[in-house]
């Protein structure tokens, strides 16, 4: 349940920004409140006559709220650091009332001293609402809020369920999305106070109107929460918006099919609704998800990191544009080993140029984003020639010769345009949208496929708003598309009886999942979760006299240099029209086991964290990140990790062949002992303190991968040729998990291209809509 940690100050610049609270009545109760216009959550107070004494520290709730959001809370002192906070979810037909309590950015614990009752409450189908009386609620240890005044509330909400909902001791994952508002307490005094206590009236008028804007996170979307009689079917459910779920979306809605794309997260980019502006672009649509150079920023430091999926334990996006929306940009154009049958590909997939340059016209590469055509903190470059020249490499434009992948370097290339992140959100999605035969719905988390044998006839998910019970079905002929990322794909495949048998009883022992899946007899055993990988990846650290490490990008979210900011906001150019890597190199060396690996290097000013015995300037330090792609051999195991239904690794996929940390401390040594080649350069991690071997082999497996995981539904194991899942009729997989073994570089590029293949195919098969 993170909030914002600095919203005092966010208070001070802002002022206004926040929406204020207008007076409506329900149940003959006239409340001071607001509609969340996201996620369609009314909060509303009112509070006793400003003359009593006795009730002066009491107030009269209430909270309505589709049930899709399973809790939601409150901050009453605006922040979640050491102010009183309320979390409230359905348990059955009552509402369970928790105060909680937090020193830190961590699980808050229960926080005696209110006293909580409910006036009315109702559950049903659609919505949870409840009035109550919460006593001894308006100030806390050291603290208050001014209840004739102005003073900002915050609000989370939650699409995963606490996970106790019996016990209001009970922990929970951090919150899905948050919001603030200016509550006007002085508006909201009512001499009929008492009355109120014992129940009210019946008059009711309309709560304030969803078009009220409050400050949050996110904006509004497509999702409604209007409930249906019946779902309308599609003839094509396509599951995740990430890069294979936009890229498939555009082209079969482009093909004159119903669609419908359900994203588990909210809005990203500007375009898509977002509106997590950076204070200091405060009165842009320039969110973090638009602006280049806010990468460094989606790690934490700039605040809850509410755009990963809480219930996967490694770095997953759950937003609009999936992990497109949040990475570093790197966009590497395929090589034709990429699509080989040595990489694992069918020999129909290894002409893959006709759907790369389709990509490539949509959505080119550049290797100077800046619109002033002026490269920014490029010091890394000199060094690099330096360093790399005596080692036989050539510096070329990389993505102009995609296939010179051995002694090669150049400039980072990414797929930024106008200084502005683009990617699949700003060219499949913008054109998707413009379509009648298109739906995008957000917030909704598909659970399982519904299966009649081998027939997939819809899909399952949490949004009761557009299909009874949150079911959603398919037109004759119809099929689904899972693009829920390596992750996400196997846990909905697991949840539908298709997978290994050890995952599947997990899922019999989840008693909300079980339900849902098939008879036992219709189960499908197929290698699910299993083949997969992620480059390993081992940094180097150096400092040189003219590096400017930007001060690690510290501040970039709420204090960056003054002048780079202003730059950036009068034309999109300069530091931030770029991610923090400026340089890449790839070399291949051949193994003890025959094998040809390739490692990429990764160059960018700043680093994670040093770790070295030796002094060291802090502003003249750059990092040298090398992976192992292609030929590694090492190969891990996702899956569920309890019947919470949590997924994660269930054996890392790195360094599981030995020859595979053999090679890439040869590929690092080969790199530290051409240092002393270059004028002022010092290695400083690893140290004089440890070898290089043992460095690598103790490097913490929480930092050793890349998050470039694929495999885990690979091609010819879960899913034929057509990216049809094997022993089905119409269910298809088009993401990162179907990919069969590592590409040459960072992964995202390659993994469009395969999209494009993959919906070709899926349209070209007999039998569809």
């Amino acid at each position: 349940m993170v909030i914002l940690k600095s919203l005092v100050a966010l208070v001070s610049v802002l002022g206004a920004a926040f929406a204020q609270s207008i007076a409506y009545t329900d149940e003959g109760i006239t409340f001071q409140g607001i509609v969340d216009p996201v996620h369609n959550v009314t909060y509303g107070f009112v509070f006793p006559p400003t003359t009593e004494t006795d009730e002066a520290q009491e107030f009269i709730g209430e909270i309505i709220t589709p049930v899709v959001n399973e809790w939601v809370g409150l901050a009453f002192g605006g922040q979640m650091a050491d102010n009183l906070l309320l979390v409230l979810w359905p348990n059955g037909d009552e509402i369970m009332y928790s105060p909680r309590w937090a020193t830190g950015y961590v699980q808050p614990i229960v926080y005696g001293g209110p006293t909580i009752t409910t006036i009315s409450s109702t559950v049903n189908s659609t919505h949870w609402k409840t009035i109550f009386r919460c006593q001894n609620c308006t100030t806390w240890t050291n603290g208050d809020f001014d209840t004739n005044g102005g003073p900002v509330f915050a609000w989370v909400i939650s699409l995963t369920a606490v996970f106790d909902p019996d016990d209001v001791n009970t922990d929970f994952n951090e919150h899905d999305d948050f919001g603030f508002w200016g509550e006007i307490t002085s508006d909201a005094h009512s001499n009929d106070y008492d009355t109120y206590l014992t129940g009210g009236g019946s008059t009711t008028t309309v709560p304030p109107s969803s078009s009220t804007s409050t400050t949050t996170t996110t904006s509004p979307t497509s999702t409604t929460t209007t409930p249906v009689a019946s779902a309308t079917p599609y003839d094509y459910i396509i599951v995740g918006a990430g890069p294979g779920g936009l890229i498939t979306a555009d082209r079969l809605s482009e093909a004159g099919k119903s669609v419908i794309l359900l994203e588990r997260g909210g809005p990203s980019s500007g375009s898509t609704g977002g509106t997590d502006v950076p204070p200091w672009a405060n009165g842009t649509n320039l969110t973090r998800f638009d602006i280049p150079g806010e990468f460094q920023a989606m790690f934490g430091t700039s605040g809850p990191t509410y755009w990963f999926c809480k219930d996967i334990n490694t770095f997953a996006g759950c937003l609009i544009g999936g992990g497109s929306s949040i990475n570093g940009a790197l966009y590497w154009y395929p090589t034709d080993w990429d699509f080989s049958t040595d990489a694992g590909w069918p020999s129909s997939w290894t002409n893959h140029a006709p759907y790369t340059q389709m990509l490539m016209e949509r959505l080119p590469s550049t290797d100077n984003p800046s619109p002033d055509g002026v490269r920014y903190l490029e010091q890394t470059m000199p060094i690099m020639q330096s360093l790399l020249d005596p080692m036989g490499f050539s510096q070329i434009t990389l993505n102009d010769n995609v296939d010179f992948k051995d002694h090669a370097y150049g400039y980072s290339a990414y797929n930024f345009q106008g200084g502005m992140r683009y990617g699949p959100v700003a060219t499949y999605l913008e054109t998707a949208s413009t379509r009648s035969n298109f739906r995008l719905e957000t917030y909704t988390l598909v659970s399982s496929v519904a299966r009649n044998g081998s027939t997939i006839t819809g899909v399952q998910t949490n949004n009761t708003a557009i299909g009874p019970n949150g079911f959603i079905p398919l037109n004759p002929n119809g099929r689904v598309i899972l693009s829920a990322g390596s992750f996400g794909t196997p846990r909905i495949l697991f949840q539908s009886g298709i997978g290994p048998s050890d995952m599947i009883s997990l899922v019999q022992q989840n008693a909300a999942a079980a339900p849902f899946l098939p008879p036992e007899s219709d189960f499908i055993d197929l290698p699910v979760g299993s083949n997969v990988q992620d480059n390993p990846s081992i940094d180097l650290m150096f400092t040189h006299p003219s590096i400017n490490a930007y001060d690690n990008w510290a501040d970039i979210w709420d204090d960056p240099p003054a002048a780079d900011a202003a730059q950036y906001m009068q034309a999109q150019t300069g530091v931030f029209a770029s991610s923090s890597p400026k340089v890449n190199f790839w070399r291949a060396l051949s193994g003890p086991d025959g094998i040809t690996r390739y490692y990429q290097g990764t160059v960018r000013p700043g680093f994670d964290s040093v770790t070295t015995a030796y002094p060291y300037n802090a502003s003249q330090v750059f990092s040298i990140t090398v992976y192992l792609s292609t030929g590694t051999t090492s190969r891990g195991r996702i899956g569920l990790t309890s019947s919470a239904l949590g997924a994660g690794a269930l054996t890392n996929p790195w360094f599981q062949d030995p020859v595979d940390q053999t090679v890439l401390i040869t590929g690092l040594q080969e790199i530290i002992d051409a240092v002393p080649n270059v004028p002022g350069l010092t290695l400083i991690t690893p140290d004089n303190t440890t070898t290089l071997t043992d460095y690598v082999q103790t490097y913490p497996t929480s930092a050793l991968g890349s998050n470039h995981w694929i495999g885990s539904c690979s091609i010819n194991q879960v899913v034929d040729e057509n990216t049809k899942v094997l022993n089905t009729d119409n269910l298809f997989i088009v993401d990162a998990s179907i990919v069969p073994s590592l590409m040459t570089g960072n992964p995202q590029g390659a993994i469009m291209s395969m999209a494009e293949q993959a919906v070709a195919k899926i349209q070209a098969l007999a039998g569809g809509p």
